[in-house]
């Protein structure tokens, strides 16, 4: 091989490797591009404002959790439940006169509840983690049934809706939508926790040779529990989110997180050479779900050509990514 072909070739491997590290940023900033010459409202304040509250807040939350779990070599398929658990327990409560510190309380313990399940199911009777939490997902899914009688949803009278209800998605500091700042308070604690602290290495290790971790010292059922029990919890802020948002509480909703989720958290995965999920490609992951949802909205797809439009993406995004990367190797 002569001395430009080789040349060549090494500026091909290096656009190749920079498109696999950060397909996900060329992808999104492409897409935003595309939507924004497709539809004038698409960059407007109004909708940035809609996509980043009401699309990214609750399942980039939901996705935070479900980072925890997948770095940990496991899987969480009751984030639904977590998010449905908390709702249903906080809307019941303030429809029952209680405060609304009393009911974000005890609607969280209930979300904790599920993970406390899963981490017993787990840890304890060694269920492995896809078949422990499908388990949980079809009990719960039947708990909410039983207790709406057939799935009725509860709506909140505007008599119940107290000034504590209404500061969970109403207020704002400093013009940021309590929403918002609820996400960035979780994303900081996630961050730390899982890349800056030993908690995190206890699981990246966990889930990178999960064997080496049990004989190396490594309370796995301990760190275990910890992981499903904070998946939950950050469910069940997002089920506490969402029930102040519309004011309800409706059957099965949290459902609708689950595959997102699971698709923004392993489009992150490209932005690392291990494949690992990180908190920032995560975020990234959950961004692009949301763009690309409203885009296609606002060009004037139905809801069942965009899960075909998602699909795709999610497709072709780590197929690039990981093809790319293989090509390399």
């Amino acid at each position: 091989m002569s001395v430009s072909q080789d040349t060549r070739a090494t500026g091909a491997q290096k656009i190749g490797g920079f498109i696999a590290s950060y397909s996900v940023v060329i992808t999104f900033l492409a897409i935003c591009l595309f939507f924004a010459m497709a539809s004038p409202t698409f960059l407007t304040g109004a909708n940035l404002y809609n996509v980043l509250v009401n699309n990214v807040v609750m399942l980039a939350i939901v996705a935070l959790g479900l980072t925890i779990v997948i770095s940990s070599g496991g899987i969480d398929l009751s984030v639904g439940v977590s998010v449905d658990m908390a709702s249903m327990v906080f809307v019941m409560l303030l429809a029952a006169g209680y405060g609304g510190v009393f009911g974000v309380t005890v609607g969280l313990l209930a979300a904790v509840a599920v993970g406390v399940l899963n981490a017993i199911l787990i840890t304890r009777l060694k269920i492995s983690p896809f078949l422990a939490t499908l388990g949980v997902l079809f009990i719960g899914q039947s708990t909410q049934q039983l207790a709406t009688s057939g799935g009725q949803p509860i709506y909140l009278i505007t008599g119940y809706a107290g000034a504590q209800f209404n500061a969970i998605a109403r207020t704002s500091l400093l013009g940021v939508p309590m929403p918002v700042l609820v996400l960035v308070a979780c994303i900081v604690v996630v961050y730390l926790l899982l890349h800056r602290s030993v908690f995190g290495r206890a699981v990246q290790a966990m889930g990178a040779q999960p064997g080496v971790a049990w004989y190396s010292g490594l309370a796995v059922p301990r760190q275990l529990s910890l992981v499903y029990i904070g998946c939950a919890l950050l469910c069940g802020i997002t089920g506490i989110l969402l029930s102040a948002t519309v004011k309800s509480y409706v059957p099965l909703s949290g459902n609708a997180f689950l595959l997102d989720a699971i698709g923004a958290t392993f489009i992150g995965t490209t932005l690392s050479a291990e494949r690992r999920p990180t908190v920032i490609g995560t975020l990234l992951g959950v961004l692009l779900l949301a763009v690309v949802k409203n885009g296609l909205l606002l060009i004037g797809w139905n809801f069942y050509w965009q899960q075909v439009g998602i699909g795709v993406l999610v497709f072709l995004v780590l197929a690039v990514s990981f093809g790319l990367r293989r090509a390399r190797q």
